[in-house]
């Protein structure tokens, strides 16, 4: 399970967010428009991505 990746863009702006929600994005390595990043497909990051679900997409989930 540890090579299994998931890509994620982020799709809409932190302006106007809270403060944990700018800091998930910063977590999950996004802080800008359309910028994607390859994560390992962890549980912990599963939660960061639903955490701010209206502000990124899940472009790609390989194996």
């Amino acid at each position: 399970m540890a090579d299994k990746t998931v890509t994620i863009e982020q799709t809409g702006s932190p302006i106007r967010r809270t403060a944990d929600q700018r800091a998930t994005l910063i977590g999950l390595g996004l802080n800008k428009m359309h910028k994607r990043t390859t994560l390992q497909d962890t549980p912990q990051v599963r939660g960061m991505i639903n955490k701010v679900a209206h502000l990124v997409r899940v472009v790609d989930e390989s194996k």
